[in-house]
């Protein structure tokens, strides 16, 4: 990286009443707005970016295909948020931990879980609760995973663990709920290691954000907490990484938590329950989100300088479809849950209670 920052956030910190402008590497036309910066990725790493994209949009698309045939549980839809989830996982490092919201699967998988526990996840199974990865799983109770963040946060802080931060997502309509305040506040008291990301993707299910709240962007929200927050153009991932990135190295330096905001666009339902897009927002309001697509920003970006072609995106496709077809194979060759693991999985330790549920749902289930 260049030794330019791309944000102070210390400036930030002391001035909070001032909110900057979204930071962007590339504009909406493909167009490099900061030089320095994006000259500090070689042509390998804008080649990697394009890859975890179209990764994501292969994940999403096999998986709804999935989801269609009755073959997965609860899923939420990401085509749009490529950029904002790809570009800020790939910033941090193993040893941090995720607890992601249920529309950060991908980033969950890229951090460490298999595409296989991810669906044994969706569908409920608690095999797809043992995943290596440092996450929890996502977390469903929407705005509940930045709670839970400022808590391991605090933990890092106190074990004296370095080179490490808790990182979390929520959405636009999560900000509105009392744990994401709680969370922050919380951080923000014990200056915790916590990187709290909000993927404004402009509706919380079908209530958009103009509805949500009064506050001119989600980011001014961690400023009661006393964090420094950003606002960055989440369908750039060049900037969502630089930013991400950035965060994480002024928390690892003892800084405290930071905020970011990414203006995203989830292109398609809130979820795989079936809500209808069509019914609370036009297409004259889809349409320039369409044309901000993260894909086509940074597919013309490689191909002007001749790294990308559509038969190598087409072929990246077909393997990563196949790979996703594999994963569900495996899935559905898991044995079915049983309750009393479930049970085992409820506490580390099980209480005296339940460890009498528990052998009494095993010997059931050995007859």
């Amino acid at each position: 990286m260049a030794n330019k920052p791309i944000v102070d956030f210390e400036a930030i910190k002391n001035n909070l009443s001032n909110v900057s402008k979204p930071i962007q590497i590339l504009n909406e036309n493909a167009e490099v707005v900061d030089q320095e910066i994006f000259d500090s990725f070689s042509d390998d790493d804008l080649v990697e970016f394009m890859k975890k994209m179209v990764w994501e949009r292969a994940l999403h698309e096999q998986t709804m295909n999935f989801s269609r045939q009755g073959r997965m549980g609860f899923y939420a839809p990401t085509e749009g948020e490529e950029a904002s989830e790809m570009g800020t996982v790939l910033a941090m490092k193993t040893n941090d931990y995720l607890l992601p919201a249920y529309r950060d699967v991908p980033q969950l998988i890229q951090h460490g879980a298999t595409v296989t526990e991810a669906y044994l996840w969706s569908r409920g199974h608690v095999v797809g609760n043992k995943f290596k990865a440092r996450s929890l799983m996502p977390q469903i109770i929407i705005g509940a995973a930045y709670a839970e963040a400022a808590g391991v946060g605090l933990g890092i802080k106190k074990s004296g663990e370095e080179d490490t931060i808790a990182f979390t997502y929520t959405g636009d309509g999560g900000t509105s709920q009392g744990d994401s305040y709680e969370g922050m506040n919380f951080a923000g008291a014990f200056q915790a290691p916590v990187l709290f990301i909000v993927q404004n993707n402009g509706f919380a299910i079908s209530t958009p954000r103009a509805k949500q709240t009064a506050a001119p962007t989600l980011a001014q929200k961690a400023v009661a907490a006393g964090i420094p927050s950003v606002q960055v153009d989440g369908m750039d991932i060049l900037a969502c990484y630089a930013v991400a990135k950035a965060a994480r190295d002024y928390m690892v330096a003892g800084n405290g938590p930071v905020m970011i905001e990414t203006l995203t666009y989830r292109y398609g339902a809130h979820s795989s329950a079936g809500d209808d897009p069509k019914r609370y927002r036009t297409k004259a309001e889809e349409q320039p989100w369409f044309d901000k697509d993260p894909l086509i920003r940074m597919r013309k970006v490689l191909e002007d300088k001749g790294l990308w072609s559509e038969e190598k995106e087409d072929q990246l496709v077909d393997e990563y479809k196949a790979s996703f077809k594999e994963a569900i194979k495996e899935a559905d060759a898991v044995p079915a849950e049983k309750v009393s693991d479930m049970l085992k999985r409820t506490f580390e330790i099980p209480t005296p209670e339940m460890k009498k549920e528990i052998a009494k749902f095993e010997a059931k289930e050995s007859k």
